[in-house]
């Protein structure tokens, strides 16, 4: 079952895509969005998710100032979409995402799993909100790398990716050794099929090490 429903956040209500499993979810997961909003291929992700047993919520961020931002993937999406990130900030995000999971703590242990931007901002929800987290793609993250992880992290990079130098991913692995650094034989976006760079074996691969990490971080204490 998949829908729209309403969250509550510090800075005022927004929408929230929600994907729940046919099966008693094993957990649950905020689904933090690209720069081009809860948009097809966002909500796809959730659908997945949820059909591997997590119940998966991609809050809207730019429902704060602008309803139902769905961008395309081409120059005048990038344009618009840098302009509602740095307008939105981090800090707002992070309150939203933090709304998201306390909703979501109904099902189980919370994780956090984020796209391009949002992968910066599912890193920063480990470092400062404790939460397991999956960055995919996360171009802005280096300035934030001396924050200390407080919860298991992984990084997806393509080995193409102009945005992130391989120094780049390599800081990372320096800053953070105790975290899983993956890089596959592909461009920025390529777990998007919706982009120039989709690369479905790395997507694939990487989704199977993403489900692993939410498999044993947020499995049951008993």
């Amino acid at each position: 079952m998949s829908e729209w429903m309403s969250l509550e956040t510090p800075s005022g209500r927004i929408r929230a895509w929600l994907a729940k499993p046919h099966v008693p979810p094993r957990g649950a997961l905020v689904v933090v969005q690209e720069i081009f909003g809860v948009n097809r291929h966002i909500r796809a992700v959730c659908t997945t998710f949820a059909e591997h047993g997590y119940v998966a919520m991609a809050p809207a961020l730019f429902d704060h100032f602008e309803h139902d931002v769905q961008l395309d993937y081409d120059p005048d999406g990038v344009q618009r979409g840098r302009e509602l990130v740095e307008r939105l900030g981090f800090p707002r995000a992070l309150e939203d995402i933090h709304a998201a999971a306390a909703q979501l703590q109904e099902y189980g242990k919370v994780g956090v799993v984020g796209y391009c931007w949002g992968g910066t901002a599912a890193y920063l929800a480990n470092t400062r909100l404790s939460l397991p987290a999956v960055s995919y793609y996360g171009a802005r993250t280096v300035p934030f790398l001396d924050e200390q992880l407080d919860a298991p992290m992984m990084f997806h990079f393509g080995e193409h990716d102009p945005s992130i130098p391989q120094a780049d991913v390599e800081l990372h692995r320096q800053r953070h050794p105790e975290a899983d650094v993956h890089v596959y034989p592909a461009g920025h976006g390529f777990n998007c099929d919706q982009r120039g760079d989709f690369h479905r074996p790395s997507a694939e691969l990487a989704l199977d090490r993403t489900l692993g990490l939410f498999h044993r971080a947020l499995r049951p204490a008993y």
